[in-house]
C-alpha cells in the first residue's frame, strides 16, 4: 500500500474522481440547480436572467474540462428531474460542453493573465453551447409556442448571454484573483487530493 502512494506521488497524479473533488463538484452541481432552476428571472417569453452556468464554467476552469462536463451533465439531469422539467438530450449535451469548453479554452490558453484566459473559457463555451446548441435544442419549443424562427430566438439569447456572460466573466474574474480560493484550487489538484 506505501509503495503504490509513493507511485502515485512520483507520477504526480491523484485519484480522477477523489473525496474532495467530489465533493466540490456535488456544491457546483447544487448551486447551478439553484441558480438555475429557483433564481432564475425570466423576461417576456424568451429571455431568462440565471447564472446556472457559473458553477459549470468554474468547475471547468478549477478542475478540468471533464470534471466540468460531468457537472454540466449531473446539473442538467438533476435539475430537469427535480422542477419536472422533460430532458432534452440537445441541451444536456450543451450543458456538458460548457462545462468542457470552458476547460479546455481555459488550461489551453498558455498565458499567466487570468482575465484573457477567463474571456476566452466564457465566451466559447456560451457561444457554442448556449447561443448556438441550447438555441437549437430550444428552437422546436419556441416555433410551436411563440412562432419564433432559429436566428430570432439565436439573436434574443446573443443579447441575454452578452448580459449574463459579463457578469459571470466578472464573478469568476473576482473568484480567481481571491488568494483563498487559488489555494483551495490549487489543494484540489495536488496529487493528494
Amino acid at each position: 500500500m506505501q509503495n503504490q502512494e509513493n507511485e502515485t506521488k512520483k507520477k504526480g497524479k491523484g485519484a480522477p474522481f477523489s473525496i474532495h473533488k467530489l465533493m466540490f463538484m456535488g456544491i457546483m452541481v447544487a448551486l447551478s440547480i439553484v441558480f438555475g432552476k429557483l433564481l432564475a428571472f425570466p423576461h417576456g417569453g424568451v429571455i431568462r436572467f440565471s447564472l446556472e452556468n457559473l458553477p459549470i464554467l468554474f468547475t471547468g476552469i478549477a478542475l478540468g474540462p471533464i470534471y466540468g462536463g460531468f457537472v454540466g451533465l449531473t446539473a442538467d439531469l438533476i435539475g430537469c428531474l427535480l422542477v419536472g422539467y422533460e430532458i432534452n438530450p440537445i441541451i444536456t449535451i450543451a450543458s456538458v460542453l460548457i462545462g468542457v469548453l470552458s476547460g479546455l479554452c481555459y488550461k489551453g490558453l498558455h498565458t499567466k493573465n487570468t482575465l484573457p484566459r477567463l474571456t476566452l473559457a466564457v465566451c466559447v463555451s456560451h457561444i457554442v453551447g448556449s447561443i448556438i446548441i441550447k438555441t437549437y435544442g430550444l428552437s422546436e419549443f419556441y416555433m410551436a409556442t411563440q412562432n419564433m424562427g432559429f436566428f430570432t430566438l439565436m439573436g434574443w439569447r446573443f443579447l441575454n448571454y452578452l448580459v449574463v456572460g459579463a457578469v459571470e466573466l466578472f464573478l469568476l474574474y473576482m473568484l480567481l484573483r481571491s488568494k483563498s480560493v487559488s489555494a483551495q484550487i490549487k489543494k484540489l489538484n495536488s496529487p493528494k487530493s
